[in-house]
């Protein structure tokens, strides 16, 4: 049924802007500040656009809700309120004591659609997971790629099911006690699909960052722009009712206000959070290694609730691989005390000297203002594991011993982890670089690029998948029927008891990073995490080693491989293997 309804749109660009609803045009009228409005009869789920100029090609709403016919197709009405929510009971959770799991829609189920990862809910219930994170699900032109090509940031894609299905994913995560944080991107846009800038001045003049044109928070006409980025954040959290949000790169925001972008969209979330009565959360992902992100605003941060830390990651990493190329070349210098730094201090490059960079970098963590939680910790992620040159998992690396070692230094860890999905069984397929492009230029140059690329740092073309391929996709999927078959299902097992030793035991909830210690030995390759009164004993040696404790260990909470026994204040840990002990 039709009814009078505005549109608008902001469009300062445009000498003449008019809409287009469900075939007939109208014009629009230009009101304060480049705004134009029209009342029109319009049904509910009515098709529209805008011709800007004199124009005859409609142009997709910046605010769409819905891309039926893709990103260069008509915009679909789509009204938020109409979905009876089944979350009433939800009261959200906080991020501390939480455990994230990172999925993307496409690959995490053969249907790649998000009703069909609603099926899959039941396994991270059972995996101990709070969070599911969601790689970005904006609209971005073809039918799959990682999500970070997004051209309309408030409409959902429609190949995984749009806007309706994401709120019935939603729904359902909260009616099984998931919270749902959503990667989001605002530091650039994908290069097939995007008008904003025949609407209104989306770039920063002159500005560029690795993925493109840098967004316009602090020039011209930049206010209505940081509007429509704050807008988007609150839309997720508001009307599709999600309980945080990944902010992707944000060291590519390029803000020269006293009062930064991100400081503005936590000032407004803190106070949505209030109005809605559920805590609302803001992850940051930053290359800055500067505390600050996180630091509340009243001790002069900006105030996010927590950031990833990939300096954990690379530590980590080149412990249990030995890669020592690229940014993993201090990492790997530094060996077991570089992991032992950011065990107790979330950063490696805290001010220290960065050869990958050539220059200092960072700035040291206040340990005892900011508590570990505010630090998302990871063995894999899907730029870990997507940006390596064959999408290689690090199961594809490490023997199941160590692959169990991993998982235990992450979850015993005092930051909040965060699994990929698929890395609690050890999943044997890879996730790699996909794209589709539909236009053959762009999907030439994008493969053409990227074997470019690593051909330049010795790999053999032949062996870098093209992005364009639709198989290159197909394999990224993951192979649910793995979860029966060993070693996959014994580290599942791993995972699960792993999580639940963490929920019941405080010491490793506990988030104060001045309280933990650190002992190690490199020649011998083991490694002890003090935490509280529990001992993470950790033998990365291809050998049986004794190992000191520094006092009398107990009971065994948790082993990844059978011990001959405890004797007093020593352990004998089996090649590859990690225990939790209690000293008690």
């Amino acid at each position: 049924m039709s009814a009078p309804v505005e549109f608008a749109v902001w469009a300062p660009l445009p000498e003449r802007v008019r809409v287009q609803v469900d075939g007939a045009v109208h014009d629009m009228t230009r009101g304060e500040g480049g705004w134009w409005r029209a009342e029109v009869e319009a049904g509910p789920e009515a098709d529209y656009g805008f011709l800007l100029g004199d124009g005859d090609s409609p142009r997709p709403d910046p605010r769409s809700r819905r891309q039926p016919d893709g990103v260069h197709g008509l915009s679909r009405r789509f009204d938020p309120d109409t979905h009876e929510w089944g979350d009433s009971t939800w009261t959200g959770r906080p991020l501390a004591g939480g455990v994230v799991y990172e999925l993307h829609v496409g690959t995490f189920t053969p249907e790649g659609t998000l009703d069909a990862a609603i099926g899959r809910l039941g396994h991270l219930v059972r995996l101990g997971i709070d969070f599911v994170e969601l790689l970005p699900v904006n609209a971005f032109n073809g039918t799959h790629n990682w999500g970070y090509d997004g051209v309309l940031w408030y409409a959902v894609q429609e190949s995984y099911g749009g806007p309706a299905a994401y709120q019935r994913f939603v729904d359902a995560c909260h009616q099984q006690g998931l919270g749902v944080i959503q990667d989001v991107v605002y530091n650039h846009l994908g290069p097939s699909g995007n008008y904003l800038p025949e609407f209104f001045p989306i770039f920063a003049e002159g500005g560029a960052n690795t993925w493109g044109n840098s967004i316009n928070l602090s020039g011209p006409d930049s206010d209505e722009v940081r509007r429509y980025v704050i807008d988007n954040a609150l839309m997720w959290l508001r009307d599709m009712h999600v309980d945080g949000l990944r902010l992707d790169a944000v060291h590519a925001l390029v803000d020269e206000r006293a009062t930064h972008v991100l400081e503005e969209m936590a000032q407004e979330v803190d106070k949505l959070s209030v109005a809605v009565g559920r805590p609302l959360t803001l992850i940051a992902e930053s290359d800055l290694n500067d505390p600050r992100m996180v630091t509340p605003r009243v001790a002069g941060g900006l105030g996010l609730t927590a950031q990833w830390s990939d300096d954990f990651h690379h530590a980590l990493h080149s412990v249990l691989t030995g890669e020592g190329q690229g940014y993993y070349s201090d990492f790997a210098e530094a060996g077991l005390s570089g992991l032992a730094k950011t065990l107790t201090g979330a950063f490696f490059h805290d001010g220290a000297w960065s050869s990958f960079r050539r220059r200092h970098h960072g700035r040291p963590v206040d340990t005892a203002t900011l508590p570990g939680w505010k630090f998302l910790g990871y063995l894999q992620d899907h730029d870990q594991i997507g940006n390596r040159a064959v999408g290689d998992r690090i199961s594809a690396t490490l023997s199941p011993g160590l692959l169990a070692v991993g998982a235990t230094l992450v979850l015993t860890s005092p930051f909040t982890p965060m699994l990929f999905m698929g890395e609690e069984w050890g999943a044997s397929t890879p996730w790699q670089f996909f794209t589709s492009h539909p236009e053959p230029e762009l999907g030439k140059a994008t493969a053409e690029g990227r074997i470019g690329e690593f051909a330049e740092h010795g790999w053999d073309a032949d062996v870098v998948p093209d992005p364009q391929d639709p198989e290159t996709f197909t394999r990224s999927k993951l192979d649910w029927s793995e979860l029966s078959q060993e070693p996959h299902e014994r580290l599942l097992a791993v995972h699960r008891a792993l999580l639940a030793l963490r929920r019941a035991h405080p010491d490793l909830l506990d988030p104060d990073l001045s309280a933990v210690q650190v002992e190690w030995d490199d020649a011998d390759r083991w490694i002890v995490v003090h935490r509280g009164s529990l001992r993470v004993v950790v033998n990365l040696a291809e050998q049986s080693r004794e190992i000191d404790l520094d006092r009398r260990a107990d009971e065994v909470l948790f082993a990844t491989a059978e011990l001959p026994g405890l004797d007093g204040a020593t352990v004998t840990l089996p090649a590859e293997s990690a225990a939790v002990l209690s000293t008690r």
